[in-house]
């Protein structure tokens, strides 16, 4: 992988890449064995309890995920199984590979879906107008299935919420898209202006932003004072309303686009003190998104705001 990569091989053609030669490995022997003489396939099962049944390609494809992982996020994310503590949370891990494997090898990044629809585009007879192509970048299920499995991320968990299936391709959702999950049905500049008077109340507030399901009602901002150490590390689970690092860089980055200045600045602040992943995160997602994408636009400009 590091060749190739100095040779300016990037995203999925890297990971392609890397499975030739695998399979030149596997394939100079009348079949591969663990240590306890059980046949190990080329292809497997990637879901299957017993390792030897796992198949080759799968530990090419976790490798090949847990180095991209260790560069673009760490070592604990690299190391990371489901609720390792230290690591990022699972929706983390899933955006990071999926934006590192929409990498192009001639450096132009990944292309973005504009919500827009084509004038060549004949309606469909039970549909008054055509359907807009949706905002956000999109991979092949297999691949994103290939990567997540390995690594513990549980795609269903995710869906509708920072992804999207349909028809064998995974969207990875906008952040615009997110609105609702993150401030529920009031608008953003209302959310700005509860953060604002919750900082003035109390300076050392943290911020959670529950993520709305099917089964609550719209979400209120909590606030909580920061409390002990422990507390502050303790990973929250997706399942538990607790919002996870990816959530609160997508508040603040919807905080950037609406011009909630005041309430952008309480929200860093908060996150600052809360530790360091917010920023670390933030960092890297700067680094994958595509260099002329609106994500990377309001994610600089929101750290550019970060308080020093």
């Amino acid at each position: 992988m590091e060749r190739l990569q100095s040779e300016g091989i990037r995203g999925a053609d890297l990971v392609f890449a890397c499975i030739g030669p695998a399979l030149e490995i596997f394939s100079r022997y009348s079949k591969v064995v663990d240590a306890e003489e059980r046949e190990i396939p080329l292809g497997g099962d990637p879901e299957a309890s017993e390792p030897h049944k796992r198949g080759f390609l799968s530990y090419v494809w976790e490798v090949v995920g847990r180095t991209a992982l260790e560069q673009v996020l760490g070592t604990a994310e690299a190391k990371a199984r489901n609720s390792t503590a230290g690591a990022l949370e699972e929706d983390a891990r899933l955006t990071a590979l999926f934006l590192w494997t929409l990498q192009s090898t001639n450096g132009n990044g990944a292309k973005v879906a504009k919500e827009e629809s084509s004038d060549d585009e004949e309606p469909d007879e039970e549909e008054e107008s055509p359907k807009k192509k949706k905002q956000g970048y999109s991979l092949i299920f297999d691949v994103v299935r290939r990567f997540a499995q390995p690594l513990g991320i549980h795609l269903p968990e995710w869906e509708g919420r920072v992804i999207e299936t349909e028809k064998g391709v995974v969207r990875l959702l906008s952040v615009k898209e997110r609105g609702k999950q993150l401030f529920g049905e009031e608008s953003i500049s209302v959310a700005g202006f509860r953060i604002e008077e919750q900082a003035r109340r109390d300076p050392q507030m943290k911020f959670d932003f529950a993520v709305i399901s099917e089964r609550t009602i719209a979400p209120e901002i909590k606030a909580r004072r920061l409390r002990k150490k422990k507390e502050l590390t303790a990973e929250p689970s997706p399942k538990a309303g607790v919002t996870t690092t990816l959530d609160r860089i997508h508040a603040a980055m919807l905080l950037q686009a609406s011009g909630q200045t005041n309430a952008l600045r309480a929200l860093l602040k908060a996150e600052q003190d809360r530790g360091p992943d917010f920023l670390r995160l933030a960092n890297a997602l700067s680094a994958l998104y595509p260099k002329q994408s609106e994500e990377k636009r309001l994610l600089d400009a929101m750290l550019l705001a970060m308080p020093r």
